[in-house]
């Protein structure tokens, strides 16, 4: 069992404040698949993303396939949408304001690929570093590790067990993300550029974005 420190009350408060955030995004998710679904039962599609669900909501209100009873339906759900998105905003701009207050958070966003909501994850959720005897511990601990199914003298190791915390794995595991798909094929003799270079060589992008290295990358004289 991992075991953290007692937190301080602005500790919980910040807490609270990535739970609310956390339950308002996936109110969001749930009202942008809702518009979704319904649009598509009146022929209109829009690519992933925001920026296309924006654009979706006005093409619906300009759209003649839509009748009035179903166009007012949709208002609503643009309504909800315009409200969740603003109470993000806010929340976002606390979470920012407390980062920028802790001083370890402003470290941990030092790394590559953590951001400010990263960062005030980890800082909060964390046991202490010293808990783990090195980041396997730690990869095992979010969840990133697969599953023993060895058998026989056999080793076979099965999918991600996926345990830890879920909303630090996925925010980690964007960052990842936005690291490979900026340093992927560049040239140069960076630490962090050779050693993404190199891992990709052995594994494929997906995959490589899950295992954390046994050591600092650093210490295979690249990042």
């Amino acid at each position: 069992m991992r075991f953290v420190p007692v937190k301080t009350t602005e500790q919980q408060a910040a807490l609270m404040l990535l739970g609310v955030r956390e339950r308002l995004i996936r109110n969001r998710t749930q009202v942008v698949n809702a518009v979704r679904g319904y649009a598509a039962k009146f022929g209109i599609t829009a690519p992933t993303g925001l920026p296309q669900f924006v654009r979706l909501l006005e093409d619906i209100q300009t759209d003649d396939r839509v009748p009035a009873l179903a166009r007012d339906l949709f208002i609503v759900q643009a309504v909800e949408f315009a409200q969740l998105q603003e109470r993000i905003g806010k929340i976002d701009e606390k979470l920012r304001a407390w980062h920028q207050a802790d001083e370890r958070s402003r470290r941990l966003s030092r790394i590559p690929g953590v951001g400010p909501i990263g960062a005030v994850m980890l800082a909060l959720k964390t046991p202490a570093p010293e808990l783990f005897r090195s980041s396997r511990h730690f990869a095992a601990w979010l969840g990133l590790t697969p599953k023993d199914q060895s058998t026989g003298g056999k080793t076979r190791l099965g999918t991600i067990t996926r345990a830890g915390d879920e909303a630090l794995r996925s925010v980690l595991v964007a960052g990842a993300t936005s690291v490979i798909s900026h340093y992927r094929g560049k040239e140069g003799h960076g630490a962090i550029v050779s050693w993404i270079n190199h891992l990709l060589k052995r594994k494929p992008p997906k995959l490589a974005l899950w295992p954390l290295p046994t050591k600092s990358p650093e210490s295979h004289g690249s990042s």
